[in-house]
C-alpha cells in the first residue's frame, strides 16, 4: 500500500544557507590544518526491537521518511530500535523519475547512506506499481512503455546495487473482492498479464543478489486476491521466473482484522519455496488489545521458517498515513507504547534493553549519555550536520564523542565544541555546554565539504562522567 495521505506531498530537499560563521572561521584553520578525514567501517546496529529479531534470524524495520530525519526523537529512535529501513515514498517512480530518463536519487540517498551507516539493512520499495507514477508514464504507447519500464528498473536497481537486501519489484497488480482479477494499470492495459514476469526477469539481470519480491496488501489471509497471487507465484517458481520473496502489507484495523489463517497462509507461501516478508504492518487500536494483535503478527512470523522479516510502516504515530488510527508501535511522542512492549516479549527481548530514543526513560543509564547524529542541511558541494548529546537517568558533568567523516568529505567548521584530533578521527568535547542534568541534551554541530561524496558521518558512543 505505502501511499502518500490525503494532502501528504513528502518535503523535497531544499538548499538553505550555508553554514554559520561566527565559530566557523575559527575552528575551520584548526580543522584544515589537522585533515580531519573518516576511518572506513560502519556502525553495527544495536537496535532493541532489531537486535531480538536478529537473535531470530530476522530482521525488525520501519519505513522511513527522509524529511523526518532531522527530528532528533524520530533518527534516535530509528537508530535505536530498527535493524532494516525501508523508504517510504523516496524510492517510488515520481520521486526518482519524474521526467522521462531523468532520475533524482537524493532523498533516497539519503536515506540509504544514513542506513549503511549505523549497520542497518535497506529493503527497496518500489520498482513498478500503479500509484505515484509521473504523468509521461500513462501516456506512453506499449512499446515506449515497456522500454521505460525496463529502463526505470535498470536504471534505480544500478543506482543501489549492492545496497538492497530485497526489492519490491512489483506492488499492488492485483483487484482487491473476489475476482482474483488484475488491477486496470498502464503497465497491465498496454503490456498485458506478462508485465510481471518481464520485470522479475529485468530485475535479475541487474542484480544477481538482491532478493526480488511481490508485494500486495489484502492477502494477509486465503482469499481471491492472495489465491490468485498464489498461482502466479507457483507458476513462476515452476517455470523459472526470478522471484525470492513475496511481501504481506499487513494493514489491520477492526474492519481487517489479522485473519485466523495468517500463519497457514504465510507458510503456504513458503512451501512454495520462496521467502515471505511481513512489509508494511500496522494495526490500529491502542492497549492491550493492539498489543495483542501485534503479538499475533510476529509470532507467525516466527512460526514460518520463510518469514525472514517485519517491516513497521512507519516510526511514530503522528507520521503515520493512518495516524487518527494510532496503529505504531511509538506514540506521537515517541513513548513506548504496549504494543511495543508486546513485540519485544514476542521476540525473546528484555523491556530493558536499549534507548527507544523517545520521551519515557530519558534514555542511558546513571551517569551515561547517548549521541544521535542528524544532518540538518544540504547543498551541492556540502552539509551541515548536528550531533545531540543527551544524558542519561543521571546528571553529568562532561561529555566526549567521537565523528568520523568518510574520505575524501573535510570538516571545514565546528561550533558549540571543542575539536581534537587524534589519526583520521574528530573527537569533540563541550566549549561550554558540559553539564547536563538527568534527561537533558545539549548539541554541537559542524559543515562538511563532501568533495563528491555522499556517505554520512559515523557518531560513536558519548562517553560521560
Amino acid at each position: 500500500m505505502a501511499q502518500i495521505p490525503p494532502g501528504g506531498v513528502p518535503a523535497r530537499p531544499h538548499t538553505p544557507a550555508r553554514a554559520r560563521r561566527a565559530l566557523s572561521l575559527v575552528t575551520a584553520g584548526v580543522l584544515a590544518a589537522a585533515g580531519v578525514v573518516a576511518l572506513a567501517g560502519s556502525a553495527e546496529a544495536t537496535g532493541a526491537l532489531g537486535d531480538a529479531a536478529a537473535a531470530k534470524g530476522r530482521y525488525f524495520g520501519t519505513a522511513v521518511a527522509a524529511n523526518h530525519l532531522g527530528e532528533a526523537p524520530y533518527a534516535s529512535t530509528l537508530d535505536a530500535q530498527f535493524d532494516s529501513v525501508t523508504p517510504e515514498n523516496e524510492m517510488k517512480w515520481d520521486a526518482v523519475e519524474s521526467s522521462r530518463n531523468s532520475f533524482s536519487f537524493s532523498a533516497a540517498d539519503q536515506i540509504v547512506s544514513r542506513a549503511q551507516s549505523k549497520g542497518m539493512k535497506v529493503r527497496g520499495h518500489t520498482l513498478v506499481w500503479h500509484s505515484q507514477l509521473p504523468g509521461w508514464v500513462s501516456g506512453l504507447s506499449a512499446t515506449d512503455l515497456r522500454s521505460a519500464m525496463n529502463n526505470h528498473i535498470t536504471q534505480v536497481m544500478t543506482h543501489y546495487k549492492g545496497k538492497i537486501h530485497s526489492w519490491d519489484v512489483v506492488n499492488e497488480a492485483y483487484q482487491d473482492g473476489g475476482s482474483g482479477a488484475r488491477r486496470s494499470s498502464p503497465f497491465q492495459d498496454k503490456l498485458g498479464s506478462g508485465f510481471i514476469e518481464e520485470a522479475f526477469r529485468t530485475a535479475r539481470t541487474v542484480d544477481a543478489d538482491a532478493k526480488l519480491c511481490y508485494n500486495d496488501y489484502n492477502t494477509d489471509g486465503q482469499n481471491a486476491k492472495s489465491n490468485a497471487v498464489y498461482d502466479m507465484v507457483k507458476d513462476f517458481k515452476a517455470r523459472g521466473v526470478p522471484i525470492d520473496c513475496v511481501g504481506f502489507q499487513s494493514h489491520f484495523n477492526s474492519n481487517s482484522p489479522v485473519p485466523s489463517d495468517f500463519q497457514a497462509n504465510l507458510q503456504r507461501f513458503a512451501d512454495l519455496g520462496v521467502d515471505v516478508q511481513i512489509t508494511e504492518l500496522d494495526i490500529e487500536g491502542s492497549g492491550s488489545a493492539q498489543a495483542a494483535n501485534y503479538t499475533k503478527v510476529v509470532n507467525a512470523c516466527l512460526a514460518v521458517t520463510r518469514c525472514t522479516g517485519i517491516t513497521v510502516w512507519g516510526v511514530t504515530d503522528k507520521y503515520s498515513w493512518r495516524s487518527s488510527g494510532t496503529p505504531l508501535l511509538f506514540d506521537g511522542d515517541y513513548n513506548k507504547k504496549p504494543a511495543y512492549e508486546a513485540v519485544l516479549a514476542a521476540l525473546g527481548g528484555s523491556s530493558g534493553g536499549g534507548d527507544d530514543g523517545g520521551g519515557d526513560d530519558g534514555g542511558g543509564s546513571t551517569g551515561a549519555c547517548t549521541a544521535t547524529y542528524t544532518q540538518t542541511s544540504t547543498w551541492n558541494g556540502g552539509y551541515n550536520g548536528q550531533v545531540t548529546v543527551k544524558a542519561g537517568t543521571a546528571g553529568i558533568t562532561t561529555w566526549s564523542v567521537p565523528v568520523t567523516v568518510p574520505s575524501p568529505q573535510k570538516v571545514s567548521a565546528l561550533w558549540n565544541g571543542t575539536p581534537t584530533t587524534s589519526g583520521n578521527v574528530m573527537t569533540v568535547k563541550p566549549a561550554w555546554n558540559g553539564t547536563l542534568a538527568a534527561g537533558a541534551s545539549t548539541s554541537f554541530g559542524f559543515t562538511v565539504t563532501t568533495n563528491g561524496s555522499t556517505t554520512v558521518p559515523v557518531v560513536g558512543a558519548c562517553t560521560a562522567s
